[in-house]
């Protein structure tokens, strides 16, 4: 933020001395180390308020249900690259962090600004109606739904929409946005995880334009745990061997 009287720019999020470090107002060794779990500490952090029990209940099972999901081509360019540069865990858990998109990462922040349209729209139906049309117009897949592996219900779905009250705008918003699409097509498609976690997160407070990176919080956790398993059981050259083999030299 920027002062108002002389145009500083500062900042409210962390400062220190040479005695202490403050966190939003609150002294990191004497009110946070103890106290915050990282779930909670990052929602103060990011969103400037206390986090209620709530939001960290959710917020923790966004992050674990989205931190694995198997040899995805994320943690493989973490393997790759480890194997090729064992002295740079850094350089291999960016490498996969860079390879964390819309395809393989998830459509959560899409989905929550879609989210975020309808409930702040006078008649969520309409408007969802709307929303469906614009993508077909485009023909553009909507993001939330449908999926590469589950092609029937996303088996993390169900879970993640009970931790939600019955009341929630996030979840009557993505319902919506299902029964909008499912009408257009004429049967049922059911929201993925991607739309799931949206809703968690919008219903803890967190806005969309930073929901890819909640996502990429949860990756780092797997790509490093990926990356201890290739330093005790390496598989990186079996997977470059493998790509060798699949994609052959042709003239």
């Amino acid at each position: 933020m920027t002062d108002s009287n002389n145009h500083q720019p500062t900042t409210r999020i962390c400062g220190c001395d040479a005695d202490t470090i403050t966190l939003r107002g609150k002294d990191l060794v004497d009110e946070v180390i103890g106290s915050y779990s990282l779930t909670g500490a990052f929602l103060l952090q990011a969103l400037g308020s206390e986090p209620t029990a709530k939001q960290c209940e959710l917020l923790d099972a966004v992050m674990v249900t989205i931190m694995e999901h198997g040899l995805m081509p994320s943690v493989i360019a973490t393997r790759l690259t480890l194997a090729g540069a064992p002295e740079s865990l850094q350089g291999a858990v960016a490498a996969g962090l860079l390879g964390v998109g819309d395809r393989y990462g998830g459509t959560a922040g899409k989905c929550g600004e879609l989210g975020e349209r309808l409930v702040g729209a006078k008649e969520m139906g309409q408007e969802a109606a709307a929303i469906v049309a614009e993508h077909r117009a485009r023909r553009e897949p909507l993001p939330g739904f449908g999926h590469p592996i589950h092609s029937g219900r996303d088996p993390r779905v169900d879970k993640l929409l009970a931790m939600l009250p019955e009341n929630s705008t996030a979840l009557h918003a993505m319902k919506a946005l299902e029964l909008a699409l499912s009408e257009v097509l004429g049967k049922p498609l059911v929201m993925n995880v991607s739309a799931a976690l949206a809703a968690l997160m919008m219903e803890a407070q967190v806005p969309a334009n930073i929901m890819r990176g909640v996502v990429l919080i949860a990756r780092t956790a797997g790509l490093v745990g990926h990356a201890l398993e290739e330093m005790q059981q390496p598989a990186g050259d079996a997977l470059w061997h493998a790509a060798q083999a699949a994609v052959p030299y042709s003239e």
